[in-house]
């Protein structure tokens, strides 16, 4: 008699607990008792057991990834995203970020908007998704990696490691992207960055700024072509519109403490 059938075995092998399984079914095999149905079989009990330990696992897994991302608004959804008239949101392009196959397809997405209209939230809530569907994710607002680079310049092995990380990771989420310029190194380091990425992992751009600025704002025109084009060429846009959901907020938590 055989207690466990192949999806079980696959989860066991996914627990490393292969071995286990197969001797609790030998045992149980020689020793079953059929006498009592109202009660869970041995067999059934060890599988609600390792299904509880695949989703424990999982809910770690998710819950670190999201935290080496470093997002700023670590509870940001898919779900809980508003779309009030004029922001230029559709709920189903959304929906279908937040299950993209990044691995599959790594399209960039730039998200464009103006100051307050939401766009760091729109960032995080679909790397946030990225991380809940096995993505490893970053985090950078623009300004403060280009301070990281310029501190590991200092030791080159660290340095070259952080540009790896960058290469590497399946998901890399840019904030606040060139609302200010940056110099000569800080842009070689950018150029390099998205060339390493392009066709293999996916760049998520969030910017109150549109290309034609980003162009204006690098020192230097040749790479600066090159890596405007590397980030708009068949990507994916959102241009948001001009509703100001922070002052939206704002205005609902004064009311919110207002009627307390």
């Amino acid at each position: 008699m055989t207690l466990f059938n192949d999806d079980d075995h696959a989860l066991f092998r996914s627990l490393r607990a292969s071995s286990l399984a197969r001797a609790f079914e030998e045992i149980v095999t020689a020793n079953i008792d059929d006498d009592n149905p109202d009660v869970l079989t041995p067999e059934e009990a060890f599988r609600l057991a390792g299904q509880q330990v695949a989703r424990d696992r999982e809910a770690k897994r998710i819950s670190e990834a999201i935290r080496k991302a470093r997002f700023p608004i670590m509870d940001a959804s898919i779900a809980e995203i508003r779309y009030e008239q004029g922001r230029n949101l559709n709920p189903m392009t959304m929906k279908r970020l937040g299950n993209h196959d990044w691995g599959a397809d790594p399209t960039n997405l730039l998200i464009l908007s103006p100051t307050g209209s939401g766009k760091t939230y729109l960032t995080c809530a679909v790397g946030i998704s990225a991380c809940h569907n096995g993505y490893s994710v970053a985090y950078w607002r623009m300004d403060d990696l280009a301070r990281r680079l310029a501190v590991t310049r200092i030791d080159t092995l660290e340095h070259e490691d952080m540009l790896a990380g960058l290469f590497g990771v399946d998901v890399l989420i840019l904030d606040d992207f060139l609302t200010v310029g940056v110099d000569e190194r800080t842009a070689s380091d950018l150029f390099a960055i998205l060339a390493n990425r392009e066709n293999i992992h996916a760049t998520i751009i969030g910017s109150q700024s549109t290309p034609g600025h980003w162009l204006d704002v690098l020192p230097d025109k040749n790479s600066g072509d090159s890596i405007v084009n590397r980030l708009s060429r068949s990507s994916r846009k959102i241009t948001l519109g001009t509703v100001d959901m922070r002052e939206i907020t704002s205005r609902e938590r004064i009311a919110a403490h207002d009627g307390q």
